[in-house]
């Protein structure tokens, strides 16, 4: 403490001495209060700094900031070794300019000597550690003892000490210090800063390279969180001691910069980092008080480097790579750990220049205090109600203020190493992220999210909706994902940044179960999720039939203003399923196994799960409660990636039926159900996959009727919509013909259209005013149309009031669709277009 004192201030004098030591006592304060509130919510194990973020921020940032922390260590064990080399030749180097020494001065230097005696020391420092935490906590306190005896012959020595001289030879002449005793000139020249040369890099010195080495002599704070592992109550020690440390060494520093501003000349603190022993009353005590600081603040971070070795290694972030680390003693002590970081603080002595390793050394510790207070912030600002620390001298505030002081100090001290080590360090996330297994520990993230998600859902008002701004948000049925792999794609794309369900109704009574059967198959569609690479959420429920089940999920998925809007099923036909999960590129080209909690497709021969009647249903259920409806018939025939990126020309289209096919004699292109129809087809194309597609839209005319004039007014609507599609006519006299020859044929006549109620034209009749040849006619009429698409739009008529009628109704969709390939019937109850900015 009191050799960096005097460093400090003889290169910044008072004023800014003191300010360096507030800056860093205010950033080191601020961490302080984060690490005592982290460690007093729950247990701590070895790692320190590193448990604790690890734990908080989850796996990928716990093991990046592990190594940095590892690092800083290293090097700060480095820097010790070499500052006590320093001290050691200060006091026994032959001087220079002579060939053998007198006296105690037995030592040569020259680059190898120093850097023979930092291989013995660190030796030293190697033994101890070896031998395990307990006799390191012994030599410790031993070596406090020893400091706090010196500490006290200095502070006694400046006031005992007559004023002396203190010549000091810089090479070519002999420089004149002195020690003046309290002189108030001296303490008037001693209140600026007039910065010297560093005798290390031989460049001058500034506020930020004094800061940097000043600051390492702070941050044995941390030194005792470091052993969380060793400690027997480590929440309970870790405040008390870090804490009065902190306020301790505050003191004492303040307290020496005055008494060595008012004593000691510029000469003499610049010049002379030994001059203690010259004024003090006892001056041997001086120097082994040196020696034993020193020692102990490199065994401190020898010992804190192995501990957070062994924890990266433990906790197998890092996989083989350091699994040697994690052999420990018969006593548990980490010995691979500490011959690993030893070997490593031994590369880093080859640098040799002390007041370089410091600029990096503050860079790292900053960047790793920066982290913990970036925890205990997430903690903070999660909310979560486990975060309930013992210790509560903390906000927020104090968090933030911690971050910004260390980024701020960070880049003043260096900017070069400040960036490089947040290079590193985002490397360092970045692979772990996709490199690393995952943990139980719990993410931080996680918690984050939900607040905010909870926080914007709650804004987000249902009553403030707007046409302008309205999305798809799908529900889409899932009998069994092995059947529908592809057509869980295909909804992928047209939720357009929506909110996607998918959603599976369990035929089962809970009454009669003697615990949820849907809990074990939540993590085999959570896999599928993840493996198909959609953006979609997972509802399931039990029911009595499919239809209450869909009914449920309707009432039920979704919160607040994110609830589904549209309804999507498979088609109800006689074709057997096919295993498209075992087909799937995710799992045919990464060669992962289908999972396995799904049952085998249906057989042929079993029967279905609903009949006819109740699937119909479902649909009018749906657009009772005003949902709009897509039925998917053969969409797991559509090989997105071949039709899509294959080279040939023209590109794949998507072909466009905006006209009730099923009701000839009412064939229009704008009422509510065309128009969705026309917004679902332009968001499939806006799709990043179906970019390529070209849309065609068929405008079906009959003769007489001035095809011309609707082919522009259709036109214009597309421009006011601002879809781009390509319009065809397509002359359909033969197929109305056959409808109005079929009317003509029936007793009553052509059934009466109801008025259009809220927008939404329902046709109760409407499967009783055609016929199966003119559906068939129909069929034909869309198959003719050349080339053939990727996938098909059409209208989706009503299903009728007369629930007697819903077979037929389902059978003439059959016979429109049959041989269409990929198709989409669409029925939309509510307004999705809009012409306004």
């Amino acid at each position: 403490l009191p050799s960096l004192a005097g460093f400090v201030v003889g290169h910044a004098g008072l004023y800014q001495a003191l300010a360096m030591f507030a800056v860093a006592y205010f950033i080191i304060g601020m961490t302080v209060l984060s690490v005592c509130a982290i460690a007093t919510n729950g247990a701590l194990d070895a790692g320190g700094a590193y448990y604790m973020i690890s734990r908080a921020l989850g796996p990928e940032f716990g093991g990046s900031i592990g190594i940095m922390f590892f690092l800083a260590n290293v090097c700060g064990s480095a820097l010790y070794v070499l500052g006590l080399v320093e001290a050691v030749v200060d006091s026994f180097g032959i001087p220079p300019g002579q060939e053998a020494g007198t006296g105690i001065h037995v030592l040569p230097q020259s680059y190898w000597y120093e850097l023979l005696y930092g291989t013995v020391l660190l030796a030293l420092c190697l033994l101890v550690c070896l031998v395990g935490a307990s006799i390191y906590a012994k030599a410790t306190f031993l070596i406090f003892l020893i400091v706090a005896a010196v500490l006290g012959t200095i502070l006694v020595s400046f006031f005992a000490t007559r004023p002396l001289k203190v010549p000091i030879f810089n090479g070519t002449e002999t420089d004149n210090a002195s020690f003046t005793g309290f002189s108030l000139k001296t303490l008037r020249d001693n209140l600026h800063g007039e910065y010297g040369v560093d005798y290390t890099t031989g460049q001058m010195m500034s506020f930020s390279s004094v800061f940097a080495v000043m600051f390492n002599g702070c941050t044995g704070i941390m030194a005792g969180s470091n052993m969380s592992g060793d400690l027997k109550r480590p929440s309970y020690s870790i405040p008390r001691g870090t804490i009065s440390a902190v306020l301790f060494t505050y003191l004492v520093y303040n307290l020496l910069a005055f008494l060595m501003c008012a004593t000691c000349n510029r000469i003499l603190l610049q010049k002379d980092y030994g001059f203690l022993r010259d004024i003090s009353i006892f001056p041997p005590l001086v120097t082994v008080g040196i020696y034993a600081a020193t020692l102990s603040a490199a065994m401190s971070n020898l010992i804190g480097a192995s501990r957070i070795l062994y924890a990266l290694a433990r906790d197998d972030l890092f996989g083989r790579a350091l699994a040697l680390a994690k052999k420990t003693s018969a006593s548990g002590n980490p010995v691979m750990a500490v011959i690993l970081s030893w070997l490593v603080v031994q590369v880093v002595l080859f640098s040799g220049k002390l007041n370089t390793i410091a600029s990096v050394v503050t860079t790292f510790f900053l960047l790793v205090y920066a982290t913990v207070n970036l925890a205990c912030l997430a903690l903070e600002w999660a909310s979560a109600p486990n975060f309930r620390p013992t210790f509560r001298y903390f906000t927020w505030h104090t968090c933030l203020l911690g971050i910004a002081g260390c980024c701020v100090m960070m880049f003043l001290i260096s900017p070069v190493s400040a960036s490089a080590s947040l290079g590193f360090l985002l490397l360092l996330l970045l692979a772990l992220h996709y490199l690393s297994p995952s943990s139980t520990w719990g993410y931080i993230s996680q918690a984050l999210i939900f607040h905010q998600v909870r926080k914007y859902l709650l804004m987000l008002d249902v009553r403030k909706d707007h046409v302008k701004f309205w999305r798809p948000q799908m529900l889409l049925m899932v009998q069994n994902p092995r059947g529908s792999a592809r057509l869980i794609d295909f909804v992928n794309d047209l939720k357009k940044s929506g909110l996607y369900v998918l959603g599976h109704v369990e035929l089962q009574d809970l009454d009669m179960l003697p615990s949820d059967p849907l809990q074990p198959q939540q993590e085999s569609w959570l896999s599928l999720v993840d493996k198909l690479n959609v953006k979609a959420f997972v509802s399931l429920t039990l029911a009595p039939s499919v239809r209450h089940g869909v009914r449920q999920l309707l009432f039920t998925s979704g919160l607040g203003g994110m609830r589904p809007n549209t309804l999507v099923l498979g088609f109800y036909d006689d074709e057997a399923p096919q295993d498209g999960l075992a087909r799937h590129p995710a799992f045919t080209s990464a060669r992962e196994e289908v999972p396995l909690g799904f049952p085998p497709v249906r057989a042929p021969t079993a029967p279905k799960l609903l009949s006819a009647r109740e699937y119909v249903g479902i649909v009018a259920d749906a657009l009772k409660m005003l949902r709009n409806v897509l039925l998917a018939r053969q969409l797991e025939s559509l090989d997105k990636a071949w039709e899509l990126r294959r080279a040939a020309s023209p590109p794949p289209t998507i072909h466009v039926w905006p006209v009730n096919l099923l009701r000839p004699d009412s064939a229009r292109y704008a009422d509510t159900c065309s128009l969705f129809l026309l917004q679902m087809a332009c968001v499939l194309n806006m799709a990043r996959a179906w970019r390529r597609a070209r849309l065609r839209l068929f405008l079906c005319v009959e003769a007489g009727t001035m095809p011309h004039a609707q082919e522009e007014k259709l036109r214009q609507l597309l421009k006011d919509l601002r879809i781009q599609a390509q319009i065809q006519l397509v002359p359909w006299d033969a197929i109305t013909r056959l409808h109005w020859q079929t009317c003509q044929r029936s007793p009553g006549g052509p059934a009466e259209e109801e008025e259009e109620e809220e927008g939404v034209v329902n046709f109760p009749t409407n499967t009783t005013q055609v016929s199966d040849e003119y559906v068939c006619a129909a069929n034909k009429l869309v198959l003719e149309q050349s080339p053939a698409p990727t996938v098909r739009f059409l209208y989706l008529p009503r299903p009728p009031a007369d629930t007697s009628l819903y077979p037929l109704y389902l059978h003439q969709l059959e016979l429109l669709t049959r041989g269409l390939g990929p198709t989409v019937l669409v029925h939309g109850v509510s307004a999705v277009t809009s012409t306004q900015l």
